[in-house]
């Protein structure tokens, strides 16, 4: 572990000496911004950091961030693949943000996975679109707009005309975006993200990511650890590192485990998280690391999917239900108050009745904090939708839907109900949405807290509270008195 020893986490911030690539400058520009950005977001947390990512580029070439798109320069969608649904939200989106090219000079542009999956057929049916980039193509983000606003001053009219704007959706794998950072200034400045692996190597056969984000591939030790120093350096509490099965990162002779120890070690940071890990890589060292840092948070979503061995087996999983629940045991046998959360897909190819009913009895045996449940949507491209047949009806899907969703509900009820009268350590994100008077935040196991604004109740500020009620999704609670 020779690159990560020599990097041990030290108290000042910034690249080490001789490393591969540096961080740029917060800018580059004098003064107030030229331009400005409006950027929506779409999907999983890997893409709330190529967001952030994304804006740190324009951020050093001179654009503010913009929450009005009628005051934008550029608009941006960064966007998912894993859903249809997803895909056709995102349409019916753009069309109503290209209103905004009726102002001169306006560049309209859509990014990430479905940018990848679906390429020319974007432009095909969004042809007020100028812009497609792929996940492997941010780096040149900047480039392609500068490219853009010249033509346009030069009039070249042919290059640009509706539906031949430009596309950069080619996967590269070697593309970890080394040296590239998120610009502070535009961030929530508490939880920064760090993307320590891009791509996938399972290929379920029902999941589009291998195929929109390419090979897996870590990010060097030396980077993670750079990016993180950064991160603490400019006062951000919480780093999240992610990758697509991120407990599989290796990068020569560094493992997530040490990784995950050298991250916990950095001055300034009081909480480490990941997502999402993937059942068969999940190791022991994983699990002792965990358990013995107070920094790293002690919940964990892992992802089930099916209870049925014989559906997992048409998923290419890898594991069965009985290895998965030996690692849930081993996770609640080592860390005692770990948190538990998981996705569950119903519907998928020739699902029986009876393989559904798996799901259900998973949840009461294994009794989840919470799940992300879904339908089985078949994406274009994959094993699943090449080789097998949709054949669940929709109805059904739905019915499935619903009983897992009213199952769940009741057991995360139960667990939050448990809560009450304990006194937790939540990091205060901002106002609470509903109630100008009340702030948000989460526990070291991510349970949602809401609290009454008050001394010391401020964005980034790690707070004592004792729960007083609960929601089947969110906790109350009051200010601790000292101990």
């Amino acid at each position: 572990m020779s690159d990560l020893i020599q990097l041990r986490p030290s108290r000042t911030a910034g690249a080490e000496a001789g490393s591969a690539a540096s961080a740029p400058a917060l800018r580059d520009v004098a003064g107030p911004p030229s331009r400005l950005a409006y950027v929506e977001t779409y999907g999983c947390q890997m893409n709330v950091a190529d967001t952030d990512m994304a804006l740190g580029m324009l951020y050093r070439a001179g654009y503010g961030r913009t929450e009005d798109p009628a005051r934008a320069d550029l608009i941006l969608l960064n966007t998912c693949a894993v859903r249809e649904k997803a895909e056709e939200r995102v349409f019916a989106r753009v069309s109503i943000l290209a209103e905004q090219k009726a102002r001169p000079g306006v560049i309209v542009g859509i990014t990430g996975c479905m940018a990848e999956h679906l390429k020319e057929k974007i432009l095909e049916r969004a042809p007020y679109v100028d812009l497609v980039i792929g996940p492997d193509g941010y780096r040149r983000l900047v480039e392609h707009v500068a490219q853009i606003q010249r033509d346009r001053r030069a009039e070249i009219v042919p290059k640009h005309r509706p539906g031949a704007g430009i596309k950069d959706t080619t996967l590269d794998r070697a593309e970890t975006y080394e040296g590239l950072d998120a610009a502070p200034e535009m961030t929530d400045g508490i939880t920064g993200h760090i993307t320590i692996q891009r791509g996938c190597d399972k290929f379920c056969t029902f999941c589009v990511v291998p195929y929109t984000r390419g090979r897996e591939r870590g990010t060097p030790p030396r980077e993670v650890l750079r990016q993180a120093r950064a991160l603490a350096a400019a006062g951000h509490k919480q780093v999240q590192l992610l990758g697509q099965t991120v407990n599989s990162y290796w990068h020569e002779d560094v493992g997530f485990a040490d990784l995950l120890r050298a991250v916990a070690a950095i001055d300034g940071l009081e909480r480490i998280r990941f997502t999402s890990p993937y059942p068969l890589d999940f190791s022991n060292d994983v699990i002792a690391a965990i358990a013995a840092s107070p920094k790293i948070c002690k919940h964990v979503h892992l992802p089930l999917q099916s209870a049925s061995d014989a559906v997992l087996g048409r998923m290419k999983r890898g594991y069965t239900y009985a290895q998965f629940c030996e690692l849930v045991r081993a996770l609640r046998a080592a860390i005692p108050d770990i948190a538990i959360t998981t996705d569950l897909l119903v519907g998928f190819c020739d699902e029986t009745e009876e393989e559904f009913q798996t799901i259900l009895r998973a949840q009461r045996d294994l009794r989840f904090d919470a799940a992300f449940m879904f339908v089985y949507s078949e994406r274009e491209g994959t094993a699943a939708a090449r080789k097998m047949p949709d054949n669940v009806a929709e109805a059904v899907k739905q019915r499935r839907l619903g009983e897992i969703i009213a199952l769940q509900h009741q057991i995360t009820a139960d667990i939050y109900r448990v809560q009450v009268g304990r006194r937790e350590r939540v990091l205060i994100e901002g106002p609470s949405k509903r109630n100008g008077a009340e702030f948000f935040g989460r526990t070291d196991t991510f349970r949602a807290v809401v609290v009454p604004a008050g001394p010391g109740v401020a964005a980034g500020a790690l707070v004592d509270v004792v729960i007083d009620r609960a929601t089947n999704a969110t906790l109350f609670g009051r200010v601790a008195p000292p101990e």
